[in-house]
C-alpha cells in the first residue's frame, strides 16, 4: 500500500475502475492527474472526490513545467500512468497527438519520479505492441516476445515502454511494466467495441464491422486487470514485465453477434466497412508468468463480466449521452 499513490489517467477507464478499487481495498486517499480529454470524464470518479477519497488535478503530463512542480508540491511515493492516447482509429488520422501524451508524457513522468524521489512506478501498456500473431498461429504473446508493433498508437507504447525500462537499467529506478489484453466494463468510453455497438444497437443504427469481422483479441473484465495491477504494485521486483490476459479469445464478430442477442436485435444491423489500415489479426496472451510469480488469475468469467457490463450501460443511459456531449 502507498500513501501518497499518483494514478495519472484516473479520470478515464481502467484509470477510474484502478481508482475505485484502490480506494476500496485501501482506504486511503488517492491521488489523480487526468487532463479530461474526450476520454476523461470527471462523472467517473466524482463521488470520490466529494467524499474527499480523492485529489484531482486537471493537468497534461506532456507539459513538463507543470509535472515538476506537480511532482514537487506533492511528494508521491508512488506513480501508476494510465494517462494515454489509446484509441487506434485516432492513431492513424493524428499520430502527432499521442507521440506527445505517449512517449513524451511517459518520459516527463519518468524524469519527475526520478528527480522528486519517487520509491515506485509502474506502467500501464498494451498487448498491441508486440504485433500481429496472425490467423494461422496457435502462439501466444510472453513477456519475451519481441516488441513489434504496427500501427502508430502501438508504437508510441511500445517506445514508452522502452524509456521505462531504461530506467530501470540506467537509473536504478523501481519500474515496472504490464501488458494488457483488450478491457471492458463500466466506464468504458463509447468509441470502444463494445459500449459503441451496444449504443449503435439501442438506436437500431448499423454496427460498422471492419473487413471481415475475424479478428481475433483476448478479452478481460476490467476489475480483473485492476486487481493484477494491485498484485504487481505489491509484490513484483524491479524491471519486471507481466503481461494480463482473460484467456478469453473471441473474434469482434462474435462479440458483435453477443451484444445483438443481449438486446435482441436483428443480426442484419451488422454492416461490413473497409478494412483499417495496419490491423492487426489476432492477439492472444500468456499470463502464465503472473500467475506464477505473484499467483494472480482471472476470476471473471466472460458470460458473467459481459452481463455486468451490458446491464451497467443499459442503466447508466445518462452517462453514456453525456460522454458523447
Amino acid at each position: 500500500m502507498f500513501n501518497r499513490l499518483l494514478v495519472t489517467g484516473g479520470a478515464g477507464f481502467i484509470g477510474s475502475n484502478f481508482v475505485r478499487y484502490y480506494v476500496e481495498k485501501h482506504k486511503v486517499k488517492v491521488y489523480v492527474l487526468d487532463k479530461l480529454t474526450y476520454a476523461g470524464n470527471l462523472e467517473n470518479i466524482q463521488d470520490l472526490i466529494d467524499n474527499g477519497h480523492v485529489h484531482f488535478t486537471q493537468g497534461d503530463v506532456a507539459d513538463y513545467t507543470f509535472i515538476d512542480q506537480y511532482f514537487a508540491d506533492n511528494k508521491f511515493d508512488a506513480v501508476i500512468h494510465f494517462a494515454a492516447e489509446s484509441h487506434v482509429d485516432r492513431s492513424i488520422e493524428a499520430p502527432d497527438i499521442f507521440i506527445q501524451s505517449n512517449i513524451v508524457g511517459t518520459h516527463n513522468l519518468l524524469m519527475a519520479a526520478r528527480d522528486h524521489g519517487v520509491k515506485r512506478y509502474h506502467q500501464v501498456s498494451t498487448d498491441e505492441v508486440y504485433g500481429d500473431l496472425g490467423l494461422d498461429s496457435e502462439d501466444f504473446f510472453t513477456e519475451e516476445t519481441p516488441l513489434d508493433p504496427n500501427c502508430p498508437y502501438a508504437a508510441t507504447k511500445a517506445s514508452a515502454d522502452m524509456l521505462v525500462n531504461s530506467y530501470f537499467v540506467t537509473y536504478g529506478m523501481y519500474v515496472t511494466i504490464s501488458r494488457c489484453s483488450n478491457n471492458y466494463g463500466p466506464y468504458q468510453y463509447p468509441e470502444k467495441l463494445i459500449p459503441l455497438f451496444f449504443n449503435l444497437a439501442l438506436q437500431d443504427k448499423p454496427l460498422p464491422i471492419y473487413g471481415d469481422g475475424n479478428y481475433i483479441r483476448d478479452w478481460l473484465y476490467v476489475s480483473d486487470h485492476c486487481e493484477a495491477l494491485g498484485v504487481i504494485l505489491d509484490k513484483a521486483k524491479p524491471g519486471s514485465i507481466y503481461n494480463i490476459g482473460g484467456n478469453f479469445e473471441r473474434t469482434n464478430l462474435v462479440i458483435t453477434k453477443l451484444i445483438l442477442g443481449f438486446l435482441s436485435k436483428p443480426t442484419d444491423l451488422v454492416t461490413y466497412v473497409e478494412d483499417r489500415k495496419a490491423h492487426d489479426r489476432r492477439y492472444a496472451i500468456d499470463s502464465s508468468k503472473i500467475k506464477n510469480d505473484l499467483g494472480w488469475e482471472p476470476k471473471v468469467p466472460f458470460s458473467e463480466g459481459i452481463q455486468k457490463t451490458f446491464d451497467w450501460y443499459q442503466s447508466h443511459k445518462d452517462w453514456v449521452e453525456n460522454s458523447l456531449k
